[in-house]
């Protein structure tokens, strides 16, 4: 089974059952921070840890079983994210650190005159080591704005030129839950030889991917995310990886993708990663998405009747995550109330602080309500009903 199978049924409560971090005394509306784990993936984790795995290669067992988690979980992510070959997939402390990784060796080739265009919707992670690459090539940053009463992207076809090196962009604002045509922005980035390095971290929790669909050059994602621990990958194609030349200790690998991957890898990550991956396998991420579906509506429909509240962005398209705030509140005061009343819903802007600023929330942001595929219709009424009572104080 593939992560884009649909299961015969999606049963929401026999899926809780799976995490043992489930409190049915807290509905958790926190998942776009990062997901709850299921049980299997911990067992995966401790199970690597116990396992007395040290280095991969070599005679031993153990060393062969170093070698066997570091390729399932590649070919994990890359089922994961639709990339056909796993040697493609690089991980990483972080998607950040990855991020600042790529950044750094992309930028060898940038110089003055040359452009790369970042977006404002994006976390910054996909802001700020692109920014702080090109400026030490002496590049130029041309920023992609957004609509603050929709948070929909602006067309990026005025900032193009010939000499655009990079165009970065979210899949989904993790502020907003906007869903970007990126297929249409990465289609006019290469029709002017740029490449494009998409930030599918908050997609790849809601939604089956495809990396050739999304015409991603480089992919990058955290299985934190989608029910995994916490590292970052990123995936592309193994041919465009080959033409790069990272920063690499002398004795390392120079083999792609291993060149990128600084130290020894995290194997006990790495086997929690698989594990994760073949959990969203087992209930299909297309059966989450219509489950999350489902459930937006619903809490769509019950913000809108609550006084005092105002939810930020109409996006057409957008994964399970809404940002409001109540008239004459501030957004952690909000959040604290609302924990009070037995339910999570953090404050903040969430490090998309270019986002919260361009709509005219400051660096405070507003309160973040993120579906999961284990949140229930019960959960969603209790969010609204708790929502309500702070809205009338």
């Amino acid at each position: 089974m593939t992560a884009t199978d649909t299961p015969i049924s999606y049963d929401v409560h026999e899926l809780r059952r799976a995490f043992p971090g489930v409190d049915p005394d807290l509905a958790r509306f926190d998942g776009p921070g990062g997901s709850l784990v299921p049980e299997v993936v911990a067992d995966a984790v401790a199970g690597m840890l116990r396992a007395g795995v040290c280095q991969r290669g070599g005679p031993t067992a153990v060393g062969r079983l170093a070698d066997d988690t570091v390729l399932a979980a590649r070919a994990a992510v890359a089922r994961h994210v639709g990339l056909s070959d796993p040697r493609g997939v690089v991980f990483g402390r972080s998607m950040t650190a990855v991020t600042f990784d790529m950044a750094r060796t992309l930028s060898r080739e940038w110089g003055p005159g040359d452009e790369v265009v970042v977006s404002r919707l994006d976390h910054d992670s996909n802001i700020r080591p692109w920014v702080v690459a090109a400026e030490r090539a002496g590049a130029t940053v041309r920023w992609l704005g957004f609509d603050p009463v929709t948070a929909e992207l602006d067309d990026v076809r005025p900032l193009l030129t010939e000499r655009t090196r990079l165009v970065a962009v979210t899949a989904a604002s993790n502020l907003f839950g906007t869903r970007p045509d990126v297929a249409g922005i990465a289609a006019a980035a290469h029709e002017v030889g740029a490449l494009v390095y998409v930030d599918a971290v908050h997609l790849a929790a809601h939604v089956p991917v495809d990396l050739g669909e999304l015409g991603a050059d480089l992919l990058a994602c955290s299985p934190y995310k989608f029910f995994g621990p916490h590292l970052g990958a990123v995936a592309a194609d193994p041919a465009l990886l080959e033409r790069l030349r990272p920063d690499k200790l002398l004795p390392s690998s120079d083999a792609v993708p291993e060149r990128f991957e600084l130290g020894t890898l995290p194997y006990e990550l790495l086997a929690g990663v698989t594990a994760a991956v073949e959990f969203a396998e087992e209930w299909g991420m297309a059966a989450v998405a219509a489950h999350e579906g489902a459930l937006l509506d619903r809490l769509l429909d019950g913000l809108g009747r609550i006084g005092r509240v105002t939810v930020h962005g109409r996006p057409a398209r957008r994964t399970p995550t809404v940002l409001v705030d109540v008239d004459g509140l501030e957004p952690v005061v909000v959040t604290e109330r609302l924990a009070a009343r037995g339910v999570a819903a953090p404050a903040g802007s969430f490090y998309a602080l270019e986002a919260s600023r361009h709509a005219g929330l400051g660096d405070a942001g507003g309160v973040r309500i993120g579906l999961a595929a284990y949140t229930t219709a019960d959960e969603v009424d209790r969010l609204l009903a708790a929502l309500d009572g702070v809205a009338g104080e």
